[in-house]
């Protein structure tokens, strides 16, 4: 026993990142519950299509909005205490909506304005917690612990979650977020355990100001060519991810005749992609710089789309998506490595916050030529239209793409 522990959690990455681990997939697991149950409860209360579509709204507005202001404050004050805070506003957000629920008196206008008031605090704990890792292990080590990060991520918060969710769900209204709040405050309590270098510098004495540390934030990452490209990447590339993603049920039902089952089936198959990427990222980030990495990733994601634009089959198509989901798991990790061994310490978060920006703003305007896209051309041009526009920035990006190596030291 003692031997796989030390195998899955060398004694090297310290007794802090353990405390974080739990604490990560503690709330991971939490988070895929959530990610069933909040539509759920949503759809139970209304029959409107568009009071149920704003439960997708307030999960991906929340990073739009409040996203560069988290990383202001993570680099600015104590970032142990800001995960604690956060996830202390998050557990008094589940405590009044399952009050709510028991006695009766919920609404779906008081569900959606808990609902998006959790996705606001969840985006202060996650930006904070992701500035952890780089300060607590060694940049040699930072492959491995985002590894172990990310299999939590895979298997708690996607694979596990939301079918628990939706079991207890259908227990009870409550149940789900009565579970998200137990698990909230277990991980408060793990990370309370936690103990931090300091990280933040006024090298000036100047008065905090939001906007100059902003600038400061955007300029680093425009000045820094390894961290530039991974931003560009990934904004670019998640307008044909999200064009081609937005239709996935439609695409699943009509092009692959699966029907209702469909999108649920092959979202679990790239979960299953992600468990194989996990065992076997060790191996080929011991093989394979992380700057091939990156292009590898990016062909495979482009010919993702071509798969799927092409194929009726179902099972082409769930070979695709498991081949797909090893990717997600490589690329997604290699990218945090990336930029962790890059960004100085005081910089983490805005940093990071620049980077969610980027996905969440791709994603939006993605799925919105996504829609026009499948309205008027049918379900396959939005896939069509992401294998075009992955090849031409592929070809585009390819040789930026060899800024991104093992050996990026960290820039002042």
């Amino acid at each position: 026993m003692v031997t796989v522990v030390e195998r899955v959690l060398p004694a090297r990455l310290g007794r802090g990142f353990r405390w974080l681990l739990a604490s990560s997939w503690l709330t991971n697991l939490g988070d895929g519950i959530a990610a069933a149950a909040g539509p759920l409860l949503v759809a139970s209360l209304t029959s409107d299509p568009l009071m149920i579509s704003l439960s997708a709204l307030v999960s991906w507005a929340p990073p739009l909005l409040f996203g560069l202001y988290a990383g202001v404050l993570s680099d600015r004050h104590d970032r142990r205490r800001i995960v604690l805070a956060a996830n202390a506003a998050r557990a008094l957000v589940l405590v009044l909506l399952v009050v709510l629920m028991a006695t009766g008196r919920v609404t779906v206008e008081a569900a959606l304005a808990l609902l998006a008031l959790r996705a606001v605090a969840e985006v202060f704990a996650d930006n904070a917690t992701a500035t952890l890792t780089p300060m607590m292990v060694g940049r040699d080590d930072l492959v491995v612990a985002n590894a172990r990060l990310g299999t939590g991520f895979i298997t708690l918060n996607q694979l596990a979650g939301p079918p628990v969710g939706a079991a207890l769900f259908g227990l009870g209204l409550a149940w789900p977020f009565a579970g998200q709040l137990l698990l909230v405050v277990a991980a408060i309590v793990l990370v309370s355990r936690i103990s931090l270098p300091p990280h933040s510098r006024q090298a000036d004495g100047a008065k905090p100001n939001a906007v100059r540390e902003l600038v400061e934030g955007f300029g680093w990452t425009a000045r820094h060519a390894a961290v530039r490209t991974l931003a560009l990447t990934i904004l670019i590339f998640n307008f044909t991810f999200g064009a081609a993603w937005s239709v996935l049920v439609l695409y699943t039902q009509e092009q692959l005749g699966l029907g209702a089952l469909g999108f649920g089936l092959m979202t679990t198959i790239g979960g299953i992609g992600g468990l194989i990427g996990t065992g076997l990222y060790g191996a080929i980030t011991r093989r394979v710089s992380l700057g091939a990495l990156m292009r590898i990733g990016l062909v495979i994601e482009t010919l993702t789309h071509l798969g799927l634009a092409l194929t009726y089959s179902p099972w082409v198509a769930g070979g695709i998506f498991l081949v797909f989901g090893a990717h997600a798991f490589i690329w997604g990790t290699t990218s945090v490595t990336v930029r962790q061994r890059a960004v100085p310490a005081e910089l983490q978060g805005r940093v990071g916050s620049v980077n969610t920006v980027c996905v969440y703003a791709g994603l939006v305007v993605g799925s919105l030529i996504g829609g026009v896209l499948a309205t008027h051309f049918g379900v396959a041009a939005p896939f069509w239209f992401a294998f075009a526009g992955s090849a031409v920035f592929l070809v585009v990006l390819w040789r930026q793409l060899m800024h991104i190596a093992h050996d990026d030291a960290p820039a002042s």
